[in-house]
């Protein structure tokens, strides 16, 4: 029998992986490439580097050339193994999907002439 916790878990884990697989499928071509390879099992020993310096990049982001997208980058690939993060990493993507769709539907109408809220 599976525990409260487990099921908890699994259920993070198929949002999680849901979101992810729907992100990299609309990810312009290089870049979503990138994250269904970070997906791979064998990609941990790069996946988990990679994601701390991605962190640590998103942290001093006021220095030039590092940028506060790095952030969440690395917070989503550390999500891949690190269970805890998977939830709410999950809801930001979920968040940040809503978010693009309605600033595409704001300049659409502001590209069509029609005033903001109609």
């Amino acid at each position: 029998m599976m525990s409260d916790f487990n099921r908890i878990q699994e259920k993070s884990w198929r949002r999680f992986d849901r979101q992810y697989s729907r992100m990299a499928g609309k990810a312009p071509g290089p870049f979503g490439r990138f994250l269904i390879f970070m997906r791979q099992p064998w990609a941990m020993l790069v996946r988990i580097p990679l994601g701390v310096m991605f962190v640590a990049g998103g942290i001093f982001s006021f220095l030039p050339v590092l940028g506060i997208w790095m952030l969440p980058l690395g917070l989503m690939l550390l999500a891949i193994d690190i269970v805890f993060l998977r939830a709410p990493m999950a809801g930001l993507i979920v968040r940040l999907r809503g978010w693009l769709a309605n600033r595409r539907r704001r300049r659409s109408r502001h590209a069509a002439g029609k005033p903001p809220g109609t």
